[in-house]
């Protein structure tokens, strides 16, 4: 019989690795390319349109994003539950989730509905975009429950170790969006003309499907759909660590945006760029991230603690050599990429003046994202909170605010990105050797970080 390190490491062969980190990138970014073709539809009705799908856009997506937990705390439960042959508990713990998802959905629909005048005046400055924004938002904001029960669904899936249903799933909701966005902004084949609104109805309407399948899925396992309040109250705990942690995240961005505009129009234009970028590359070091949470939550359901350690140096070398690859690419297509985004000399040399501490960061967030991925495997959520808000408060968000007052520029910007990784990998670094995150069982009980 094969130990159970041996047993571990099995799981952690490429193939497998790869066969939940490539459909779990596909499910990453389905939604921004077809977030993509969204703008590119609702473009051709013109500027005014464009600017109100871009601020109600914006907000939704902060409403939306700040529950992850919903996803990333369930496939940490469930995958605990998979690797202690709970199988039914796993998908029990989908059931709890789905009907979280649905009650706050249905809670953001009353509440933005109430506030979104104000909100989306805040952000696109009142006047015609506010309307066009405030237009979208209604209708586009009824598809949030569908988009948490998916957020849920690819939870306990995860946690199942099948990232091909929810890539299914994801992919047929998203393409049925994209093949009704057309059709209803701009009336074509027949279908009504609705400019603006059409964009909103046909999101809801993929999400809606999307959503849907997700269900489908919970009622064919076989398992009882009834909630059940202590696995809600265990998520919601754990949600809050998440939710916090993604603000702290939101708070560092949103700030380095805000200081990068006081630099002039190019600074904006260039930190806007090399930050696509950037999220281009979390979004593929984040599949991996997946792969780790998945099998390593799989392992301490098992009681396998050796081996859930030996799978996380296992992840983590994966994760930081293809960080190393994406980097060495970057570095070589550092005198020719920025020219690809604009003509602007005045935004190519912004870009390219920070060039490198883009590059340079890449390899340690490579170890940042894996090591991320481990401990949310074992529901160190409490940990990473905290963890991140002191790297927040001690490096980023001074390093930007001192960017301003001593006016470095972009570079100071993205100097303190830099900080912030290294402190953030130094923090998980130093978590993951202590050993104290690996606390074996199906069900986690944590109290502290």
């Amino acid at each position: 019989m094969p130990s159970p390190d041996s047993s571990a490491l099995a799981e952690a062969s490429p193939r497998r690795i790869l066969g939940l980190a490539i459909p779990a990138l596909g499910v990453l970014a389905a939604e921004p390319l077809y977030l993509l073709l969204d703008a590119a539809v609702v473009g051709r009705l013109g500027a005014l349109p464009l600017a109100g799908l871009a601020v109600g856009g914006l907000v939704l997506a902060q409403v939306s994003t700040q529950l992850t937990f919903l996803s990333y705390g369930t496939t940490a439960r469930a995958a605990r539950l998979h690797g202690a042959g709970r199988d039914d508990d796993a998908v029990g713990e989908g059931v709890s989730a789905t009907w979280l998802a649905f009650g706050l959905g249905a809670l953001i629909i009353a509440v933005m509905q109430l506030l979104c005048v104000p909100i989306l005046a805040l952000i696109g400055g009142g006047g015609d975009i506010t309307a066009e924004a405030v237009r979208w938002f209604r209708v586009a904001v009824l598809g949030v429950p569908f988009i948490l029960v998916s957020m849920a669904g690819n939870g306990w899936m995860r946690g199942l170790q099948d990232t091909v249903r929810p890539l299914r799933y994801v992919v047929f909701g998203l393409g049925l969006s994209a093949v009704l966005c057309p059709l209803l902004v701009h009336g074509l084949l027949g279908f009504p003309y609705l400019g603006l609104v059409g964009s909103a109805v046909a999101n809801v309407i993929g999400q809606t499907v999307a959503g849907a399948l997700f269900v489908v899925a919970l009622v064919r396992s076989g398992v009882p759909l009834r909630p059940s309040w202590p696995v809600m109250r265990a998520q919601l705990s754990l949600g809050r660590d998440l939710v916090l942690r993604s603000l702290a995240f939101q708070a560092c961005f949103l700030s380095a945006a805000a200081v990068a505009s006081r630099f002039g129009a190019a600074s904006v234009a260039a930190n806007q760029v090399v930050l696509h970028l950037w999220n281009l590359v979390s979004l593929t070091l984040d599949s991996l991230a997946i792969a780790a949470q998945t099998l390593v939550g799989a392992a301490l359901g098992r009681a396998d603690v050796p081996g859930a350690t030996r799978l996380g140096w296992r992840l983590t070398a994966w994760s930081t050599v293809f960080a190393l690859v994406l980097a060495l690419l970057l570095a070589a297509g550092g005198p020719i990429l920025p020219g690809l985004f604009t003509t602007d000399s005045s935004v190519v040399e912004q870009m390219q003046s920070i060039w490198w501490i883009f590059v340079a960061i890449i390899p340690l967030a490579g170890v940042v994202f894996a090591l991320d991925g481990v401990l949310l495997g074992a529901g160190d959520a409490a940990f990473l909170r905290t963890a991140t808000l002191a790297c927040a408060l001690v490096g980023f968000l001074p390093s930007i605010w001192l960017a301003l007052a001593f006016d470095w520029g972009l570079r100071g910007i993205w100097f303190g990105l830099g900080i912030f990784v290294a402190l953030r990998m130094a923090a998980v670094i130093g978590r993951f050797v202590s050993g104290r995150w690996a606390i074996a069982g199906a069900d986690i009980q944590r109290t502290a970080g």
